[in-house]
């Protein structure tokens, strides 16, 4: 069976919208209507008129597009598909927060569960982190589950008081990138042009000559004829296709749950209708809310 051409000819037949994240397997963005990061990919969920949508990426983005779109079929092919910088902050530790400083609104990070949504004020993408936060009257902000992610908003809003939730979370994929790692990128590719995930640790951050978001690498990176990526490998292939004269070096960075879906699982849920997302209500219309919030300070 030639996979691809089943789920093109599924999708179609079903009214099925298929969002591929960036760190998917290659052959999985290949078959997708929409590529792109956690904003994009929130938009357009909310935007889609498809009667179902089919996430592929991690579970937080199929809980995301089911809160956006409570009247669609959300499905996702893979739901052991996690987050392990999702699982750091639980709806417990917000609450816990938000008692101990009065006031302070709570930004979350996309990567993070409905029901830890539901208790926050708004959330924020590796995208528009900065933005958001800018965007809040308070000057003393809450902020998790992403520590580095923090540092970076803390960099670039210098006038607000952050405070990270919990104070050293992370995403273990980035967190384990090391400066010694980008040196040696640098010295092996030494016309290249070093980017990085605000993900990855402040010291390579500091090392790198640029900082952005997935989404922000597919724009941009067109500008130079080469660069060093630094930040989940799956990215090359999007940033290969839409700039083939450009060299793209990557580094050895692999997200486990982001590689788990198969263009065999993508079939036998768009044949069989199965693997659904369900959001209970009440955390549904609370966590919508903060979602909505971020994309109409976003636009």
């Amino acid at each position: 069976m030639n996979y691809a051409e089943e789920i093109r000819r599924l999708a179609k037949e079903k009214d099925a919208l298929i969002l591929v994240h960036n760190y998917e397997p290659a052959e999985i963005q290949d078959v997708a209507d929409i590529c792109g990061d956690s904003l994009e990919l929130a938009r357009k969920a909310k935007e889609a008129d498809a009667k179902t949508l089919v996430i592929c990426g991690v579970y937080f983005m199929a809980e995301t597009a089911k809160i956006l779109s409570p009247e669609k079929t959300v499905l996702i092919p893979r739901p052991d598909a996690g987050c392990a910088l999702a699982d750091q902050l639980t709806p417990e530790m917000v609450r816990e927060a938000k008692a101990a400083h009065p006031g302070a609104p709570f930004v979350v990070y996309v990567n993070s569960s409905a029901a830890t949504k539901a208790e926050c004020d708004i959330t924020c993408t590796s995208a528009n982190a900065a933005d958001v936060v800018r965007s809040l009257k308070e000057d003393t902000v809450l902020f998790g589950p992403d520590a580095n992610l923090a540092a970076w908003v803390r960099k670039n809003v210098p006038e607000k008081t952050v405070i990270t939730v919990p104070e050293d979370g992370g995403c273990p994929v980035h967190h384990k990138v090391t400066v010694e790692e980008v040196e040696a990128a640098r010295k092996e590719f030494p016309n290249a042009t070093v980017i990085c995930h605000p993900e990855c640790s402040p010291a390579v951050q500091e090392a790198s000559d640029m900082i952005g978001s997935t989404g922000y690498m597919i724009r941009n990176c067109g500008e130079e004829k080469e660069w060093i990526i630094v930040t989940e490998c799956g990215i090359l292939h999007p940033l290969k296709k839409h700039y083939p004269e450009t060299i793209f070096h990557g580094i050895e960075a692999v997200c486990d749950h982001m590689k788990l879906i198969t263009l065999k699982d993508l079939y036998e849920t768009l044949n069989e209708g199965k693997n659904e997302v369900i959001v209970e209500k009440e955390i549904a219309d609370s966590a919508r809310k903060a979602i909505e919030r971020m994309i109409e300070a976003s636009a």
